[in-house]
């Protein structure tokens, strides 16, 4: 008896420990309406001492923002491992994260890079610091992760691509909804304006610590090959790699402790944004 409530002791005191998820509903001025978000805290979150970097995880197209905790619960670990807060916001099914010039209702960009930081840093423990902010996702999200991080780049500090579907003007087939948010598929210099290959040749002035990875046996990964290629034409600092994998969440589940503990070291190299 004695050894089982000791056993029943130390499992509860290991779930105390343990990083909390929170849903949230954050409304968005810009579009009128709420979408749902995953907030992870750390278990030291419980100290009421400590402030805590943030990054942010872009699911990828017809997702949702469940799916980073749904598919990978590990995220709690990685919350705890690292002492990060990690939002999960929502993206529809397929906003890759603009604001529309086609449809005026879908302003994604504004959502994700402004509205929901701001309701964060309003509800959490943030540091208020560019440099203890990073953005990164899959598919899609990797698409919005480097897009959103290269043109907020005086609120992001860090950015990311896992997988990521960024040549936007090879992306037009109406499945992937790009059309509906953009115009005329013709248009190949609207579509590459709306890409990360535009916002390369404006490198913004503050330094951003950027990650990209893709699977060798992903059917885009040329996308990530090309945007690894510009970046060393001109010369953007970046890490890149290419590991086994494919376009699915066994690969995604793997690469997201990768960037976590990079973005986790890009913090800690900042004086005065490490751990408190």
């Amino acid at each position: 008896m004695r050894r089982l409530l000791l056993s029943l002791l130390l499992l509860g005191a290991v779930r105390s420990m343990a990083a909390d998820v929170d849903t949230v509903s954050i409304y968005s001025n810009a579009m009128h309406r709420s979408y749902k978000a995953v907030v992870i805290r750390p278990d030291s979150y419980r100290k009421k001492s400590m402030t805590f970097p943030v990054v942010y995880l872009l699911h990828g197209l017809g997702g949702d923002f469940s799916n980073w905790i749904t598919k990978v619960p590990q995220l709690k670990t990685y919350a705890d491992n690292y002492q990060l807060l990690i939002v999960c916001p929502d993206g529809a099914v397929s906003s890759w994260y603009w604001d529309s010039p086609a449809d005026t209702s879908m302003r994604f960009e504004t959502y994700v890079a402004k509205e929901i930081p701001a309701f964060v840093e309003a509800h959490y423990r943030t540091i208020p610091d560019r440099r203890a902010r990073a953005i990164t996702g899959l598919s899609m999200g990797g698409h919005g992760g480097l897009y959103l991080g290269f043109r907020h780049a005086d609120y992001f500090g860090g950015c990311g691509s896992m997988s990521g579907a960024l040549a936007i003007e090879m992306i037009t087939d109406r499945r992937y909804g790009t059309v509906k948010l953009l115009g005329d598929s013709t248009n190949k210099a609207l579509y590459r304006n709306h890409s990360i290959f535009a916002e390369m040749e404006h490198y913004p002035k503050d330094s951003l610590a950027i990650i990209m990875d893709c699977g060798v046996d992903d059917f885009i990964i040329e996308m990530s090959r090309m945007a690894h290629k510009r970046m060393v034409e001109l010369k953007i600092p970046h890490d890149y790699t290419e590991r086994p994998g494919k376009h699915e969440w066994p690969y995604w589940s793997t690469a997201v402790q990768y960037q976590l503990l990079y973005f986790r070291n890009y913090f800690d190299r900042q004086k005065g944004v490490g751990k408190k």
